[in-house]
Protein backbone atom coordinates (compact mmCIF):
# COMPACT_ATOMS: atom_id res chain seq x y z
CA UNK A 1 0.00 0.00 0.00
CA UNK A 2 1.39 3.37 -1.00
CA UNK A 3 1.68 6.16 1.52
CA UNK A 4 1.56 9.90 1.06
CA UNK A 5 3.48 12.54 2.95
CA UNK A 6 3.67 16.32 3.03
CA UNK A 7 7.14 17.27 1.81
CA UNK A 8 9.14 20.30 0.80
CA UNK A 9 10.55 20.36 -2.69
CA UNK A 10 14.00 19.66 -1.26
CA UNK A 11 12.76 16.65 0.69
CA UNK A 12 10.86 15.25 -2.29
CA UNK A 13 13.94 15.49 -4.52
CA UNK A 14 15.92 13.53 -1.95
CA UNK A 15 13.11 10.98 -1.77
CA UNK A 16 12.96 10.66 -5.54
CA UNK A 17 16.70 10.00 -5.68
CA UNK A 18 16.37 7.31 -3.02
CA UNK A 19 13.46 5.62 -4.82
CA UNK A 20 15.33 5.75 -8.15
CA UNK A 21 18.21 3.69 -6.74
CA UNK A 22 20.57 6.61 -6.26
CA UNK A 23 24.01 5.70 -4.95
CA UNK A 24 25.91 8.98 -4.54
CA UNK A 25 24.81 12.54 -3.83
CA UNK A 26 27.19 15.47 -3.45
CA UNK A 27 26.67 19.17 -2.91
CA UNK A 28 28.03 22.38 -1.47
CA UNK A 29 25.73 24.09 1.06
CA UNK A 30 23.91 27.06 -0.36
CA UNK A 31 20.37 28.36 -0.07
CA UNK A 32 17.88 27.32 -1.40
CA UNK A 33 19.17 23.78 -2.11
CA UNK A 34 21.00 22.97 1.12
CA UNK A 35 18.01 20.94 2.34
CA UNK A 36 18.35 18.42 -0.49
CA UNK A 37 21.54 16.80 0.75
CA UNK A 38 20.49 17.23 4.38
CA UNK A 39 17.42 15.14 3.49
CA UNK A 40 19.44 12.58 1.51
CA UNK A 41 21.55 11.90 4.60
CA UNK A 42 18.71 9.94 6.19
CA UNK A 43 19.01 7.20 3.55
CA UNK A 44 21.75 4.71 4.44
CA UNK A 45 21.84 3.26 0.92
CA UNK A 46 23.22 6.54 -0.47
CA UNK A 47 26.69 7.93 0.09
CA UNK A 48 26.38 11.69 0.52
CA UNK A 49 28.81 14.52 1.18
CA UNK A 50 29.03 18.27 1.32
CA UNK A 51 32.15 18.65 -0.81
CA UNK A 52 34.71 21.40 -0.38
CA UNK A 53 33.10 23.42 -3.22
CA UNK A 54 30.68 22.95 -6.12
CA UNK A 55 33.39 22.10 -8.65
CA UNK A 56 34.65 19.27 -6.48
CA UNK A 57 31.09 18.13 -5.78
CA UNK A 58 30.46 17.90 -9.53
CA UNK A 59 33.73 16.05 -10.12
CA UNK A 60 32.90 13.54 -7.37
CA UNK A 61 29.55 13.05 -9.07
CA UNK A 62 31.17 12.60 -12.48
CA UNK A 63 33.35 9.85 -11.05
CA UNK A 64 30.33 8.13 -9.52
CA UNK A 65 28.47 8.28 -12.83
CA UNK A 66 31.50 6.95 -14.73
CA UNK A 67 31.55 3.99 -12.34
CA UNK A 68 27.89 3.22 -13.06
CA UNK A 69 26.24 4.74 -10.01
CA UNK A 70 23.12 6.83 -10.24
CA UNK A 71 24.25 10.28 -9.13
CA UNK A 72 22.74 13.57 -8.02
CA UNK A 73 24.68 16.81 -7.54
CA UNK A 74 22.88 19.82 -6.08
CA UNK A 75 23.87 23.45 -5.65
CA UNK A 76 22.47 26.96 -5.67
CA UNK A 77 22.45 28.83 -8.96
CA UNK A 78 25.75 30.66 -8.53
CA UNK A 79 27.39 27.38 -7.56
CA UNK A 80 27.17 26.32 -11.18
CA UNK A 81 29.57 29.13 -12.02
CA UNK A 82 32.17 27.35 -9.88
CA UNK A 83 31.32 23.96 -11.36
CA UNK A 84 31.04 25.10 -14.98
CA UNK A 85 34.52 24.02 -16.08
CA UNK A 86 33.97 20.26 -15.65
CA UNK A 87 30.24 20.57 -16.40
CA UNK A 88 30.72 22.04 -19.87
CA UNK A 89 32.92 19.13 -20.89
CA UNK A 90 31.10 16.37 -18.99
CA UNK A 91 28.08 17.03 -21.20
CA UNK A 92 30.10 15.52 -24.08
CA UNK A 93 31.04 12.23 -22.42
CA UNK A 94 29.26 8.93 -22.23
CA UNK A 95 27.01 8.42 -19.19
CA UNK A 96 27.00 5.13 -17.32
CA UNK A 97 25.04 5.91 -14.19
CA UNK A 98 22.30 8.50 -14.62
CA UNK A 99 23.44 11.99 -13.64
CA UNK A 100 21.05 14.68 -12.35
CA UNK A 101 22.25 18.21 -11.65
CA UNK A 102 19.83 20.15 -9.45
CA UNK A 103 20.30 23.91 -9.57
CA UNK A 104 18.37 26.19 -7.22
CA UNK A 105 17.55 29.56 -8.79
CA UNK A 106 16.56 32.44 -6.54
CA UNK A 107 14.02 34.82 -8.14
CA UNK A 108 13.90 37.94 -6.02
CA UNK A 109 17.32 37.21 -4.50
CA UNK A 110 16.03 36.14 -1.10
CA UNK A 111 19.47 34.81 -0.16
CA UNK A 112 21.76 35.47 -3.11
CA UNK A 113 24.02 38.13 -4.54
CA UNK A 114 22.49 37.92 -8.01
CA UNK A 115 19.46 36.56 -9.88
CA UNK A 116 21.07 34.18 -12.34
CA UNK A 117 18.75 32.14 -14.57
CA UNK A 118 20.39 28.74 -15.00
CA UNK A 119 18.04 27.63 -17.74
CA UNK A 120 20.37 29.62 -19.98
CA UNK A 121 23.37 27.80 -18.52
CA UNK A 122 21.83 24.38 -19.13
CA UNK A 123 21.01 25.22 -22.74
CA UNK A 124 24.58 26.51 -23.13
CA UNK A 125 25.74 23.04 -22.02
CA UNK A 126 23.33 21.23 -24.41
CA UNK A 127 21.43 19.63 -21.52
CA UNK A 128 17.69 19.00 -21.13
CA UNK A 129 16.01 21.00 -18.37
CA UNK A 130 13.14 19.95 -16.13
CA UNK A 131 11.15 22.62 -14.27
CA UNK A 132 8.82 21.08 -11.65
CA UNK A 133 5.75 22.86 -10.33
CA UNK A 134 5.34 21.07 -6.99
CA UNK A 135 6.97 18.50 -4.73
CA UNK A 136 5.30 15.47 -6.36
CA UNK A 137 6.44 16.57 -9.79
CA UNK A 138 9.94 17.25 -8.46
CA UNK A 139 10.17 13.68 -7.21
CA UNK A 140 8.90 12.37 -10.55
CA UNK A 141 11.39 14.46 -12.52
CA UNK A 142 14.30 13.04 -10.52
CA UNK A 143 13.37 9.60 -11.86
CA UNK A 144 12.60 10.87 -15.35
CA UNK A 145 15.87 12.75 -15.41
CA UNK A 146 18.00 9.78 -14.37
CA UNK A 147 16.32 7.56 -16.97
CA UNK A 148 16.78 10.21 -19.65
CA UNK A 149 20.43 10.68 -18.67
CA UNK A 150 21.17 6.99 -19.15
CA UNK A 151 19.22 6.72 -22.40
CA UNK A 152 20.62 9.83 -24.09
CA UNK A 153 24.06 9.91 -22.45
CA UNK A 154 23.98 13.39 -20.99
CA UNK A 155 23.70 15.15 -17.68
CA UNK A 156 20.12 16.23 -17.02
CA UNK A 157 19.39 19.51 -15.25
CA UNK A 158 16.49 20.05 -12.90
CA UNK A 159 16.00 23.75 -12.27
CA UNK A 160 14.10 24.60 -9.11
CA UNK A 161 13.44 27.90 -7.36
CA UNK A 162 13.56 29.03 -3.73
CA UNK A 163 9.81 28.85 -3.22
CA UNK A 164 9.53 25.32 -4.59
CA UNK A 165 12.48 24.23 -2.44
CA UNK A 166 10.79 25.36 0.76
CA UNK A 167 7.05 25.03 0.05
CA UNK A 168 5.22 21.79 0.84
CA UNK A 169 2.81 19.61 -1.06
CA UNK A 170 1.64 16.00 -0.90
CA UNK A 171 4.06 13.38 -2.25
CA UNK A 172 3.29 9.70 -2.88
CA UNK A 173 5.99 7.43 -1.48
CA UNK A 174 7.22 4.42 -3.46
CA UNK A 175 9.71 1.69 -2.74
CA UNK A 176 13.36 1.92 -3.76
CA UNK A 177 14.30 0.30 -7.08
CA UNK A 178 17.92 -0.68 -7.63
CA UNK A 179 19.46 -0.01 -11.03
CA UNK A 180 22.43 -1.88 -12.51
CA UNK A 181 24.54 0.13 -14.96
CA UNK A 182 27.78 -0.55 -16.84
CA UNK A 183 31.05 0.15 -15.05
CA UNK A 184 33.78 2.45 -16.33
CA UNK A 185 35.12 1.10 -19.64
CA UNK A 186 37.99 3.54 -20.00
CA UNK A 187 37.21 4.01 -23.71
CA UNK A 188 39.22 7.08 -24.64
CA UNK A 189 36.78 8.11 -27.38
CA UNK A 190 34.02 8.33 -24.77
CA UNK A 191 35.89 9.82 -21.82
CA UNK A 192 39.05 11.45 -23.13
CA UNK A 193 37.67 14.85 -24.04
CA UNK A 194 40.41 16.42 -26.11
CA UNK A 195 40.60 16.83 -29.89
CA UNK A 196 40.06 14.88 -32.06
CA UNK A 197 37.53 13.05 -29.83
CA UNK A 198 35.62 16.23 -29.05
CA UNK A 199 34.97 17.15 -32.71
CA UNK A 200 32.46 14.33 -33.14
CA UNK A 201 30.88 15.08 -29.78
CA UNK A 202 29.66 18.48 -30.98
CA UNK A 203 27.51 16.77 -33.60
CA UNK A 204 26.42 14.11 -31.11
CA UNK A 205 25.09 16.82 -28.79
CA UNK A 206 23.22 18.46 -31.67
CA UNK A 207 21.56 15.18 -32.59
CA UNK A 208 20.73 14.52 -28.95
CA UNK A 209 18.84 17.80 -28.63
CA UNK A 210 16.87 16.99 -31.78
CA UNK A 211 15.94 13.59 -30.36
CA UNK A 212 14.93 15.11 -27.03
CA UNK A 213 12.73 17.61 -28.85
CA UNK A 214 10.76 14.67 -30.22
CA UNK A 215 10.47 13.31 -26.68
CA UNK A 216 9.14 16.68 -25.55
CA UNK A 217 6.42 16.65 -28.20
CA UNK A 218 4.86 13.47 -26.80
CA UNK A 219 5.80 13.64 -23.10
CA UNK A 220 2.84 13.60 -20.72
CA UNK A 221 4.52 16.11 -18.42
CA UNK A 222 4.10 18.74 -21.16
CA UNK A 223 0.33 19.07 -21.34
CA UNK A 224 -2.41 21.23 -22.79
CA UNK A 225 -5.36 22.53 -20.75
CA UNK A 226 -7.98 23.80 -23.18
CA UNK A 227 -10.18 26.80 -22.40
CA UNK A 228 -13.39 27.81 -24.13
CA UNK A 229 -11.85 30.77 -25.95
CA UNK A 230 -9.46 30.60 -28.91
CA UNK A 231 -8.14 34.08 -28.23
CA UNK A 232 -5.20 33.41 -25.92
CA UNK A 233 -2.84 30.53 -25.15
CA UNK A 234 -0.63 30.95 -22.08
CA UNK A 235 2.61 28.95 -22.08
CA UNK A 236 4.16 28.49 -18.66
CA UNK A 237 6.05 26.12 -16.36
CA UNK A 238 7.00 25.46 -12.75
CA UNK A 239 5.37 27.37 -9.94
CA UNK A 240 4.04 29.93 -12.40
CA UNK A 241 1.46 27.32 -13.45
CA UNK A 242 0.14 27.08 -9.87
CA UNK A 243 0.08 30.85 -9.44
CA UNK A 244 -1.82 31.20 -12.71
CA UNK A 245 -4.32 28.51 -11.74
CA UNK A 246 -5.15 30.39 -8.54
CA UNK A 247 -6.73 33.10 -10.73
CA UNK A 248 -9.27 30.53 -11.99
CA UNK A 249 -9.37 31.99 -15.52
CA UNK A 250 -11.08 30.43 -18.49
CA UNK A 251 -8.00 30.47 -20.72
CA UNK A 252 -6.05 27.80 -22.56
CA UNK A 253 -2.75 26.85 -20.96
CA UNK A 254 0.19 24.81 -22.18
CA UNK A 255 2.09 23.67 -19.11
CA UNK A 256 5.69 22.65 -19.66
CA UNK A 257 7.51 20.12 -17.49
CA UNK A 258 10.64 20.13 -19.63
CA UNK A 259 11.59 23.65 -20.69
CA UNK A 260 14.49 22.68 -22.94
CA UNK A 261 14.27 21.45 -25.55
CA UNK A 262 10.70 22.63 -26.07
CA UNK A 263 7.94 20.66 -27.83
CA UNK A 264 8.22 22.95 -30.83
CA UNK A 265 6.11 20.81 -33.17
CA UNK A 266 3.23 20.74 -30.71
CA UNK A 267 3.52 24.44 -29.92
CA UNK A 268 3.57 25.36 -33.60
CA UNK A 269 0.37 23.41 -34.12
CA UNK A 270 -1.30 25.17 -31.20
CA UNK A 271 -0.05 28.57 -32.30
CA UNK A 272 -2.19 28.27 -35.44
CA UNK A 273 -5.32 28.05 -33.30
CA UNK A 274 -4.81 31.16 -31.15
CA UNK A 275 -4.71 34.86 -31.87
CA UNK A 276 -2.25 35.57 -29.06
CA UNK A 277 0.38 33.52 -27.24
CA UNK A 278 1.63 34.81 -23.89
CA UNK A 279 4.60 33.30 -22.08
CA UNK A 280 4.51 33.42 -18.30
CA UNK A 281 7.92 32.82 -16.67
CA UNK A 282 10.09 34.32 -13.97
CA UNK A 283 13.38 36.11 -14.63
CA UNK A 284 14.82 35.87 -18.15
CA UNK A 285 12.59 35.45 -21.24
CA UNK A 286 13.98 31.97 -21.82
CA UNK A 287 10.87 30.18 -23.11
CA UNK A 288 9.75 33.33 -24.91
CA UNK A 289 13.03 33.56 -26.81
CA UNK A 290 13.01 29.86 -27.66
CA UNK A 291 9.56 30.23 -29.21
CA UNK A 292 10.61 33.30 -31.20
CA UNK A 293 13.78 31.55 -32.43
CA UNK A 294 11.51 28.84 -33.80
CA UNK A 295 9.20 31.28 -35.55
CA UNK A 296 6.38 31.27 -33.02
CA UNK A 297 5.05 34.76 -32.38
CA UNK A 298 4.53 35.43 -28.68
CA UNK A 299 4.81 38.04 -25.92
CA UNK A 300 5.91 37.74 -22.32
CA UNK A 301 8.27 40.14 -20.65
CA UNK A 302 6.33 42.98 -22.24
CA UNK A 303 3.77 42.35 -19.50
CA UNK A 304 5.71 40.64 -16.71
CA UNK A 305 8.75 41.73 -14.75
CA UNK A 306 12.17 40.32 -15.65
CA UNK A 307 13.11 40.24 -11.95
CA UNK A 308 11.60 38.94 -8.73
CA UNK A 309 8.91 36.36 -8.09
CA UNK A 310 5.65 36.49 -10.02
CA UNK A 311 2.82 35.96 -7.56
CA UNK A 312 -0.82 35.57 -8.60
CA UNK A 313 -1.65 39.26 -8.14
CA UNK A 314 1.36 40.26 -10.27
CA UNK A 315 0.32 37.78 -12.96
CA UNK A 316 -3.21 39.18 -12.90
CA UNK A 317 -1.83 42.71 -13.37
CA UNK A 318 0.21 41.55 -16.38
CA UNK A 319 -2.74 39.77 -17.96
CA UNK A 320 -4.80 42.93 -17.51
CA UNK A 321 -2.15 44.91 -19.41
CA UNK A 322 -2.16 42.26 -22.13
CA UNK A 323 -5.93 42.49 -22.52
CA UNK A 324 -6.48 38.86 -21.52
CA UNK A 325 -8.76 39.92 -18.68
CA UNK A 326 -10.93 43.03 -18.45
CA UNK A 327 -10.79 43.61 -14.72
CA UNK A 328 -8.98 42.36 -11.65
CA UNK A 329 -10.64 39.92 -9.29
CA UNK A 330 -8.50 40.71 -6.31
CA UNK A 331 -8.28 44.02 -4.53
CA UNK A 332 -4.87 45.10 -3.35
CA UNK A 333 -4.79 45.30 0.41
CA UNK A 334 -2.73 48.01 2.04
CA UNK A 335 0.05 46.32 3.95
CA UNK A 336 0.12 46.97 7.68
CA UNK A 337 3.33 48.73 8.55
CA UNK A 338 5.45 46.79 10.99
CA UNK A 339 8.69 47.54 12.77
CA UNK A 340 11.58 46.72 10.46
CA UNK A 341 13.68 43.74 11.54
CA UNK A 342 17.38 44.52 11.33
CA UNK A 343 19.61 41.87 9.76
CA UNK A 344 21.81 41.30 12.78
CA UNK A 345 24.36 38.71 13.85
CA UNK A 346 23.08 36.17 16.36
CA UNK A 347 23.54 36.76 20.07
CA UNK A 348 27.10 35.82 20.95
CA UNK A 349 28.20 35.67 17.30
CA UNK A 350 32.02 35.65 17.25
CA UNK A 351 32.04 37.94 14.21
CA UNK A 352 30.59 40.86 16.17
CA UNK A 353 33.71 41.98 18.07
CA UNK A 354 35.79 41.73 14.88
CA UNK A 355 33.52 44.12 12.99
CA UNK A 356 33.22 46.40 15.99
CA UNK A 357 37.02 46.67 15.94
CA UNK A 358 37.11 47.15 12.16
CA UNK A 359 34.44 49.86 12.24
CA UNK A 360 36.55 51.87 14.65
CA UNK A 361 39.52 51.72 12.26
CA UNK A 362 37.51 53.71 9.68
CA UNK A 363 39.23 51.70 6.93
CA UNK A 364 37.62 50.25 3.81
CA UNK A 365 36.92 46.53 4.19
CA UNK A 366 36.66 43.93 1.40
CA UNK A 367 34.08 41.37 2.53
CA UNK A 368 33.15 37.91 1.33
CA UNK A 369 30.26 35.44 1.32
CA UNK A 370 29.09 34.09 4.67
CA UNK A 371 27.27 35.23 7.82
CA UNK A 372 29.70 38.12 7.90
CA UNK A 373 28.21 39.44 4.65
CA UNK A 374 25.71 41.10 7.01
CA UNK A 375 28.50 43.51 7.92
CA UNK A 376 27.77 45.39 4.69
CA UNK A 377 24.24 46.26 5.87
CA UNK A 378 22.82 48.74 8.35
CA UNK A 379 23.41 49.06 11.27
CA UNK A 380 26.97 47.74 10.94
CA UNK A 381 27.91 49.10 7.48
CA UNK A 382 31.53 48.03 7.95
CA UNK A 383 32.34 46.07 4.79
CA UNK A 384 32.44 47.98 1.52
CA UNK A 385 32.36 45.15 -1.02
CA UNK A 386 30.85 41.68 -1.37
CA UNK A 387 31.17 39.92 -4.73
CA UNK A 388 31.48 36.13 -4.64
CA UNK A 389 32.87 33.19 -2.71
CA UNK A 390 36.55 33.71 -1.96
CA UNK A 391 36.83 36.90 -4.01
CA UNK A 392 37.92 39.11 -1.13
CA UNK A 393 41.55 37.97 -1.18
CA UNK A 394 42.09 38.41 -4.91
CA UNK A 395 40.34 41.78 -4.85
CA UNK A 396 42.55 42.87 -1.96
CA UNK A 397 45.66 41.88 -3.93
CA UNK A 398 44.56 43.89 -6.97
CA UNK A 399 43.67 46.95 -4.94
CA UNK A 400 46.93 46.84 -2.98
CA UNK A 401 48.97 46.52 -6.16
CA UNK A 402 47.33 49.59 -7.73
CA UNK A 403 47.73 51.53 -4.48
CA UNK A 404 51.43 50.71 -4.62
CA UNK A 405 51.73 51.75 -8.27
CA UNK A 406 49.98 55.02 -7.44
CA UNK A 407 52.26 55.44 -4.43
CA UNK A 408 49.27 55.52 -2.08
CA UNK A 409 50.12 54.18 1.35
CA UNK A 410 46.60 52.92 1.99
CA UNK A 411 46.07 49.58 3.74
CA UNK A 412 43.71 47.01 2.22
CA UNK A 413 41.81 44.71 4.58
CA UNK A 414 40.03 41.52 3.47
CA UNK A 415 37.73 39.39 5.64
CA UNK A 416 36.91 35.75 4.89
CA UNK A 417 35.38 32.85 6.84
CA UNK A 418 36.82 29.37 7.18
CA UNK A 419 34.20 27.68 4.98
CA UNK A 420 34.69 30.24 2.23
CA UNK A 421 38.46 30.04 2.66
CA UNK A 422 38.44 26.31 1.89
CA UNK A 423 35.83 26.73 -0.86
CA UNK A 424 37.81 29.12 -3.04
CA UNK A 425 39.76 31.53 -0.87
CA UNK A 426 42.80 29.29 -0.58
CA UNK A 427 43.76 29.84 -4.22
CA UNK A 428 43.64 33.60 -3.77
CA UNK A 429 45.74 33.14 -0.65
CA UNK A 430 48.44 31.24 -2.53
CA UNK A 431 48.36 33.92 -5.21
CA UNK A 432 49.57 36.41 -2.59
CA UNK A 433 52.94 34.71 -2.88
CA UNK A 434 53.15 35.87 -6.50
CA UNK A 435 55.18 39.07 -6.87
CA UNK A 436 54.34 40.15 -3.35
CA UNK A 437 56.47 43.27 -2.92
CA UNK A 438 55.27 44.52 0.43
CA UNK A 439 51.80 45.59 -0.59
CA UNK A 440 49.95 46.59 2.57
CA UNK A 441 47.41 43.76 2.86
CA UNK A 442 45.72 42.39 5.97
CA UNK A 443 43.74 39.16 5.69
CA UNK A 444 41.35 38.32 8.55
CA UNK A 445 40.22 34.68 8.59
CA UNK A 446 37.13 34.26 10.78
CA UNK A 447 37.42 30.60 11.77
CA UNK A 448 34.20 29.63 13.55
CA UNK A 449 34.46 25.90 12.79
CA UNK A 450 31.47 25.51 10.47
CA UNK A 451 29.83 26.68 7.27
CA UNK A 452 27.48 28.59 9.52
CA UNK A 453 25.33 30.69 7.19
CA UNK A 454 23.65 27.69 5.56
CA UNK A 455 22.85 25.85 8.80
CA UNK A 456 26.15 24.70 10.27
CA UNK A 457 27.54 22.15 7.84
CA UNK A 458 31.01 20.83 8.64
CA UNK A 459 34.02 22.04 6.69
CA UNK A 460 37.72 21.21 6.57
CA UNK A 461 38.48 22.90 9.91
CA UNK A 462 35.57 21.50 11.94
CA UNK A 463 37.74 18.76 13.43
CA UNK A 464 39.54 21.43 15.44
CA UNK A 465 36.25 22.06 17.27
CA UNK A 466 34.53 18.67 17.50
CA UNK A 467 36.12 15.23 17.78
CA UNK A 468 33.99 13.20 15.37
CA UNK A 469 34.50 15.46 12.31
CA UNK A 470 36.33 13.75 9.46
CA UNK A 471 38.56 16.74 8.54
CA UNK A 472 40.89 18.62 10.87
CA UNK A 473 42.85 21.15 8.82
CA UNK A 474 44.57 23.80 10.92
CA UNK A 475 44.71 26.88 8.73
CA UNK A 476 47.90 28.45 10.21
CA UNK A 477 49.86 25.22 9.65
CA UNK A 478 48.54 24.97 6.09
CA UNK A 479 49.50 28.55 5.24
CA UNK A 480 52.91 28.36 6.88
CA UNK A 481 53.65 25.19 4.89
CA UNK A 482 52.81 27.17 1.74
CA UNK A 483 55.40 29.79 2.63
CA UNK A 484 53.04 32.56 3.71
CA UNK A 485 53.80 34.76 6.75
CA UNK A 486 53.16 33.37 10.21
CA UNK A 487 49.47 33.57 11.06
CA UNK A 488 48.60 35.49 14.22
CA UNK A 489 45.89 33.61 16.13
CA UNK A 490 43.60 35.60 18.41
CA UNK A 491 40.58 35.01 20.62
CA UNK A 492 38.28 37.83 19.57
CA UNK A 493 36.37 37.62 22.85
CA UNK A 494 39.53 38.96 24.48
CA UNK A 495 38.52 42.25 22.96
CA UNK A 496 41.46 44.50 23.87
CA UNK A 497 44.03 41.89 22.84
CA UNK A 498 42.24 41.24 19.54
CA UNK A 499 41.95 44.96 18.85
CA UNK A 500 45.69 45.43 19.38
CA UNK A 501 46.61 42.51 17.09
CA UNK A 502 44.26 43.61 14.29
CA UNK A 503 45.30 47.25 14.44
CA UNK A 504 49.00 46.31 14.44
CA UNK A 505 48.42 44.04 11.44
CA UNK A 506 46.75 46.87 9.52
CA UNK A 507 49.66 49.21 10.26
CA UNK A 508 52.25 46.64 9.18
CA UNK A 509 53.87 47.32 5.79
CA UNK A 510 53.40 44.07 3.90
CA UNK A 511 51.17 41.01 4.20
CA UNK A 512 49.61 40.23 7.59
CA UNK A 513 47.31 37.30 8.33
CA UNK A 514 45.15 37.12 11.44
CA UNK A 515 42.87 34.20 12.34
CA UNK A 516 40.16 34.40 14.99
CA UNK A 517 39.17 31.23 16.83
CA UNK A 518 35.79 31.49 18.53
CA UNK A 519 33.22 28.92 17.30
CA UNK A 520 29.71 29.68 16.04
CA UNK A 521 27.61 30.31 19.16
CA UNK A 522 24.36 29.21 17.50
CA UNK A 523 25.42 25.92 15.96
CA UNK A 524 27.66 24.89 18.82
CA UNK A 525 24.92 25.99 21.27
CA UNK A 526 27.31 28.01 23.42
CA UNK A 527 25.78 29.42 26.59
CA UNK A 528 27.75 31.06 29.40
CA UNK A 529 26.40 32.99 32.43
CA UNK A 530 24.54 36.03 31.17
CA UNK A 531 25.52 39.67 31.68
CA UNK A 532 23.44 42.47 33.09
CA UNK A 533 23.58 46.26 33.30
CA UNK A 534 23.87 48.21 36.54
CA UNK A 535 21.78 51.30 35.67
CA UNK A 536 23.32 53.24 38.56
CA UNK A 537 26.70 53.05 36.81
CA UNK A 538 25.56 53.16 33.17
CA UNK A 539 25.97 56.60 31.56
CA UNK A 540 23.78 55.83 28.53
CA UNK A 541 26.66 56.26 26.05
CA UNK A 542 25.37 53.38 23.84
CA UNK A 543 28.85 51.96 23.25
CA UNK A 544 27.52 48.49 24.06
CA UNK A 545 24.53 49.03 21.77
CA UNK A 546 26.89 49.74 18.87
CA UNK A 547 28.18 46.16 19.02
CA UNK A 548 24.74 45.30 17.55
CA UNK A 549 24.03 42.38 19.86
CA UNK A 550 20.30 41.43 19.86
CA UNK A 551 19.86 41.20 23.67
CA UNK A 552 21.02 44.81 24.22
CA UNK A 553 18.55 47.69 24.14
CA UNK A 554 18.00 51.09 25.74
CA UNK A 555 15.16 51.39 28.22
CA UNK A 556 13.71 53.58 30.94
CA UNK A 557 14.49 52.66 34.53
CA UNK A 558 12.21 53.77 37.36
CA UNK A 559 13.37 57.02 38.88
CA UNK A 560 15.82 57.76 36.05
CA UNK A 561 15.12 60.27 33.30
CA UNK A 562 17.88 59.17 30.91
CA UNK A 563 17.60 55.98 28.89
CA UNK A 564 20.08 53.37 30.06
CA UNK A 565 21.33 50.14 28.55
CA UNK A 566 19.63 46.83 29.30
CA UNK A 567 20.36 43.18 28.46
CA UNK A 568 17.71 40.49 27.91
CA UNK A 569 19.06 37.64 30.04
CA UNK A 570 17.08 35.01 28.09
CA UNK A 571 18.92 35.94 24.88
CA UNK A 572 22.41 36.66 26.25
CA UNK A 573 24.92 33.82 25.77
CA UNK A 574 27.62 35.43 27.89
CA UNK A 575 30.19 36.39 25.26
CA UNK A 576 31.23 39.38 27.43
CA UNK A 577 32.05 41.72 24.52
CA UNK A 578 29.58 44.36 25.72
CA UNK A 579 31.20 44.31 29.16
CA UNK A 580 34.65 44.74 27.66
CA UNK A 581 33.69 47.76 25.54
CA UNK A 582 31.76 49.52 28.33
CA UNK A 583 33.85 52.56 29.33
CA UNK A 584 32.55 52.73 32.91
CA UNK A 585 32.23 49.06 33.93
CA UNK A 586 28.45 49.09 34.11
CA UNK A 587 28.00 45.65 32.53
CA UNK A 588 28.66 42.70 34.83
CA UNK A 589 28.49 38.92 34.78
CA UNK A 590 25.53 37.38 36.59
CA UNK A 591 27.74 34.63 37.97
CA UNK A 592 29.47 37.22 40.17
CA UNK A 593 26.21 38.68 41.49
CA UNK A 594 24.42 35.76 43.13
CA UNK A 595 21.30 37.83 43.77
CA UNK A 596 20.72 38.49 40.02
Amino acid sequence: MKHSQLMTGNQSIARGFYEAGGLLASSYPGSPTVGILSSVQQYDEIYSEFSINEKVALEVGIGASFAGGRTMVSMKHVGLNIASDPFMTFTQTKINGGFLLVTGDDPGMASSQNEQDNRLFAKFANCPIFDPSNSEEAKMFVKEGLDMSEQYHCPVVMRITSRLCHSRSVVTLDERTEKENPSFSGEIKDFGMIPPNTFKKQFDMQERIKALEEVANTATYNYYKKGTSKEVLIVTSGLMYNNLMELNLDVSIYKLGMVYPLPIKKLKELSQEYRQIIVLEEMMPFIENELKINGISCEGKKYFSFTGELFSEIIEEGLLKAGVIKEKQYKEETAVETVARLPMFCAGCPHRPVFDILKKTRKKIIGDIGCYSLSILYPLEVSNSVISMGASIGIAKGMAKVNQLKQKNEPVIAVIGDGTFFHSGITGMLNLLHQNKNENITILILNNGLTAMTGGQENASTGNYIENADMKVYIPTLLEAAGLPKVQVVDQFKYKEAKQVINDAIKHEGLSIVMTTRPCALNFKIKEPHYYVDPEICIGCRTCLKTNCPPILMKEYEGMEKLKSSIDSTMCVGCSVCSQVCPVGAIKCSEVNKDE
